[in-house]
């Protein structure tokens, strides 16, 4: 799979992606990530990709022309009809998830605008089809750290990136749930010693045990998750066991 990162700030990519699984994943060819400058298209002296908003405010806005020219030159858009999907980091969008990124990774390649200052031009959004996606409900400085959380959830769903492949289908929040806790050697830790249906060799009791754990770390951390998670009856008296009511 290919990304394509487009940026104002490409020195802020410098090694988040060269270490660990993604530089392994990069060195046997199964992702490819590129990052471009917008600031490379500009055809002014100083390389201007922001000016001040139209009616007033404070803080800038980064102009539409260098960034749909750097996209549209990069992913060819003038040759070649557009067959994947286009982000745009902002605040204002779509919340990124774990089916999203699931979603994602169908794809052979991604391309990622990341909005900096005040905003982005309006007008990039509707030129380029993009879709406005958001990692959470708060602000950070820039779409750089964003394209960063999305090509690496992203990369998880990507056959031979993660060495076992069934891994991301049982992380936190891909199955509607947290995930059950985890441990390993050794077996006691300053008093703490790793629950005894783990050594068991009971596979049919151990995935019994990391169910109820599961549901019970979800209804103590994230409550809301249990009204869109698909839970069995079994995981519902567990629950209501617990004090859980379903709404």
């Amino acid at each position: 799979m290919r990304f394509d990162i487009f940026t104002l700030f490409p020195q802020m990519f410098a090694g988040v992606f060269d270490e660990s699984i993604l530089q392994r994943a990069r060195a046997a060819g199964l992702i490819e990530i590129a990052v471009h400058n917008i600031r490379d298209v500009t055809t002014d002296k100083h390389h201007v990709a922001d000016d001040s908003s139209y009616g007033g405010g404070g803080g800038m806005v980064m102009k539409a022309d260098p960034i749909v020219t750097a996209v549209e030159s990069v992913l060819q858009l003038n040759e070649t009809p557009r067959a994947y999907p286009l982000i745009l980091l902002s605040p204002q969008g779509r919340l990124f998830t774990q089916a999203l990124a699931q979603d994602l990774a169908r794809y052979p390649r991604l391309a990622l605008i990341c909005g900096h200052y005040e905003g982005v031009d309006d007008r990039v959004r509707e030129i380029l089809g993009a879709t406005e996606v958001s990692i959470g409900d708060y602000v950070l400085t820039g779409g750089e750290i964003p394209a960063m959380v999305i090509v690496d959830a992203v990369s998880r769903y990507i056959a031979g990136v993660v060495g076992q492949p069934t891994a991301p289908l049982q992380d936190s929040h891909a199955t509607g749930l947290l995930e059950y806790p985890q441990y390993t050697r050794p077996l006691e830790f300053r008093g703490l010693r790793v629950p005894d249906i783990l050594l068991s060799g009971h596979h049919g009791e151990v995935a019994r045990w990391r169910r109820r754990e599961a549901l019970r770390r979800t209804l103590e951390r994230r409550p809301d998750l249990l009204a869109r998670a698909e839970l069995t009856e079994e995981d519902k008296q567990f629950l209501r066991g617990l004090g859980w009511q379903a709404s």
